[in-house]
């Protein structure tokens, strides 16, 4: 068994990749906002909404946050006389989801090895 947070030998310890999760990305409801909207260009308002099952003013005040943060765009206009905002990552925004997304499968690497120490103990 290894020592929590060792590294290669004569290498300093390496961070472990919980403290890499970015607190603005990692909360669950941010998270799947910057998901959907990776998933095509942009996205109206009211279809992000339904998709993660929120209220508008959940949805608002997550998306200040994220846009305060440089993550992601909205643009106000009108489809006939309707109001609509469509909403788009940003590039910042994309690194930001890549980052997380690379931080979480070493999380779960490191505990699918912990777990096949485990089982072979």
């Amino acid at each position: 068994m290894t020592e929590a947070g060792s590294g290669a030998p004569g290498a300093g310890p390496s961070p472990h990749p919980a403290t890499v999760l970015d607190d603005v990305v990692h909360q669950r409801v941010r998270l799947g906002i910057l998901t959907v909207l990776s998933e095509a260009t942009e996205c109206r308002f009211a279809a992000l909404r339904d998709e993660l099952g929120l209220t508008d003013g959940n949805l608002n005040r997550h998306l200040r946050i994220l846009e305060q943060a440089g993550l992601l765009q909205t643009t106000k206009g009108y489809e006939g006389r309707r109001p609509v905002t469509w909403l788009r990552l940003t590039r910042a925004g994309r690194a930001a989801l890549r980052a997380e997304v690379t931080a979480l499968e070493q999380l779960v690497s490191r505990i699918r090895t912990a777990t096949a120490a485990d089982e072979e103990s």
